[in-house]
């Protein structure tokens, strides 16, 4: 079980090119009201990063930098640059257009491509929302994430058959080589965030078999077993990691399970509560009230009105 890669598909982590700025001279923009992730690849010059009671960062080319989602931010050709409000109108019909946003009255100097990575608001496993901090990756730290940058370079510059589809692709590759990048850099940052929980491999060993048998009846005994570890060992890293009891994220998970399935599907509630692994509807409907504040039926009901 590829644990990222499932928690990813199932939040609806999926990318999209945002637009391509070239920008010279004075420039900043202020970006404030994106509800999902924002991921600034660099891939010529120098640009700053404003994040809220944060030092600007300088991200150079070849450096990409993700931003959680709905922090607001700002990007900038400074560190003490005045931002305007992002013109979103002029930034849909370029890339409409197929063409880069201009910033700034002086020639380009710098070239940033922004990406976003949308996140299903019926799921709550905190993915990339976890992150305090921006997530900086330097060229020099992977190769490869640098040759999937060129080569998305490459396709923006030469729009040819199949471009569409191979830059959504190449998007959400990104996200997942920046991931790997950041992770074996920065070790220091991951405490209690999701993503950093990966590198504890009692933790780790222990979400891919709840990801892969979500309907398996886990307690902490049996996923301690199944681990090999005792169950204070189990709880003690669960705790240091995700900063909860492996019972509790077993059944936040299982509800953002059923949550999407009730969205998205017609099956009955009884047959969704057995597949994400309640032994009864009624144990399903008391755990999924308690954690939505609404029975099944009436989540339901309320998300296709």
């Amino acid at each position: 079980m590829d644990v990222l890669a499932e928690v990813l598909r199932v939040s609806g982590a999926r990318g999209a090119l945002g637009v391509m700025l070239k920008a010279g001279g004075t420039w900043g923009l202020w970006l404030d009201s994106y509800p999902g992730a924002a991921l600034h690849v660099v891939s010529r010059g120098t640009m700053w990063l404003h994040v809220t009671g944060e030092k600007p960062l300088q991200v150079h080319a070849g450096d990409a930098v993700l931003v959680s989602p709905g922090t607001a931010h700002g990007i900038a050709g400074g560190a003490a640059v005045t931002m305007g409000s992002c013109d979103r109108a002029a930034a849909a019909r370029a890339f409409g257009d197929g063409r880069a946003m201009r910033l700034g009255s002086a020639p380009a100097e710098t070239e940033v491509i922004v990406l976003h990575y949308e996140r299903d608001p019926e799921v709550s496993t905190p993915v990339l929302a976890s992150l305090a901090r921006p997530m900086h990756v330097t060229a020099g730290q992977n190769a490869q994430l640098s040759r999937t940058v060129e080569l998305l370079t490459a396709e923006l510059a030469q729009p040819q058959i199949g471009t569409t589809a191979a830059i959504n692709s190449i998007v959400d590759l990104l996200l997942v080589q920046f991931v790997r990048a950041w992770l074996a850099r920065h070790p220091q940052e991951q405490s209690g965030s999701w993503l950093g929980a990966m590198r504890d491999p009692v933790v780790r060993d222990a979400l891919a078999r709840v990801h892969a048998q979500p309907e398996h009846p886990w307690t902490t005994k049996t996923l301690a077993a199944a681990t090999n570890v005792s169950r204070a060992t189990l709880t003690r890293h669960f705790r240091s990691a995700l900063g909860q009891t492996p019972g509790a994220y077993i059944t936040r998970w299982r509800i953002d399970l059923a949550a999407v399935r009730l969205r998205d599907t017609h099956e009955p509630v009884e047959s969704i509560s057995y597949a994400v692994g309640y032994a009864s509807a009624h144990a399903f409907n008391r755990a999924f009230r308690r954690a939505r504040g609404m029975p099944p039926g009436e989540y339901r009901s309320r998300l296709r009105k």
